[in-house]
């Protein structure tokens, strides 16, 4: 009971800094471009684990990378949805945009149905259509306000479909700090790339600049913070398990309304807290079928 009390704890001060860093970005929105921030984040991300990962197990991780298609397909994943996720929270609401990216666990079943052969059950099905009815009540206003571009949070809630699809496939093939550092290098590769292609677009909302020096240290401490809060989500779900955990996670979108509230006065709306709350029902009903059935030792 008391590993399962801390292992809680872990995850959610995890989930929080998350929704923490989140509020930061959005906070230099207009002052640095999407691609720049999220390439400069994820550099700067790769280079620390690399450092670990080498100084730990030494060369050998970098010489031989195991699986490696499916290792760039998740660098290209989480690239995907870091740069819609930033674009999103400058463009729409902060508590809006999380609350829609809560779609992913539905979409990481159905990729996983798809491509892994997993089982699809009725269940999963039915929450993802309560979910979906959810996001359409959020995505109202908003895409009236900013048009296709309310569809971000979407994008990046499918794209970290496709990294936790792609994450199944990596199993058992090399240390969890490798496989961090893999996608935070393949991650940083596309990203750089995308920004590189933004600046040679002649866009001038994607030109390439140095911003001012507090820019790149927010980003710096987002870099770090969200490495540390990845490192106590792992910490929990080692103490109570990754079933016990799973809630603490809307404890993120908690703190984003909270942030939002104080920060970018973006007071929550009812119509956008009904449509969260049927993401968040669907799945927290999708948790308790999973729950029930593993105390329960059925596959029905």
């Amino acid at each position: 009971m008391q590993s399962d009390r801390a292992g809680l704890l872990y995850a959610l001060a995890g989930f929080c800094l998350l929704s923490l860093g989140d509020a930061i970005i959005k906070g230099i929105a207009d002052q640095w471009t999407p691609p720049a921030v999220a390439a400069f984040r994820y550099v700067l991300g790769a280079i620390g684990l690399s450092a670990i990962l080498f100084a730990r197990e030494g060369s050998a991780p970098f010489t031989s990378i195991p699986k490696l298609r499916v290792q760039l397909l998740r660098g290209a994943a989480v690239a995907t949805a870091t740069l819609a996720f930033f674009g999103s929270i400058w463009l729409m609401p902060l508590a809006d945009a999380v609350a829609i990216t809560f779609t992913q666990p539905m979409f990481t079943a159905l990729l996983a149905a798809l491509f892994l052969g997993e089982r699809l059950r009725w269940a999963t099905v039915a929450a993802t259509l309560v979910a979906f009815v959810g996001v359409l009540i959020i995505l109202r206003p908003n895409f009236a306000a900013i048009g296709v571009a309310a569809l971000l949070p979407l994008l990046s809630a499918l794209a970290m479909a496709v990294l936790m699809t792609a994450n199944r496939a990596v199993r058992g093939v090399g240390s969890v700090l490798a496989a961090q550092a893999y996608v935070a290098c393949g991650g940083a590769l596309v990203l750089m790339l995308a920004a590189g292609a933004g600046a040679a677009s002649g866009d001038p909302r994607f030109a390439l600049y140095w911003p001012e020096w507090h820019v790149l240290a927010r980003v710096a401490f987002v870099a770090c913070s969200a490495t540390a809060a990845h490192w106590l989500v792992f910490k929990g779900t080692e103490r109570a398990g990754a079933a016990t955990v799973a809630p603490m996670t809307y404890g993120q979108l908690l703190v984003a309304t909270s942030l939002a509230w104080v920060f970018f006065d973006e007071a929550p709306d009812a119509i956008a807290m009904l449509g969260a709350a049927l993401i968040v029902g669907s799945g927290l009903w999708l948790w308790w079928r999973g729950r029930a059935k593993d105390l329960s030792g059925s596959t029905r």
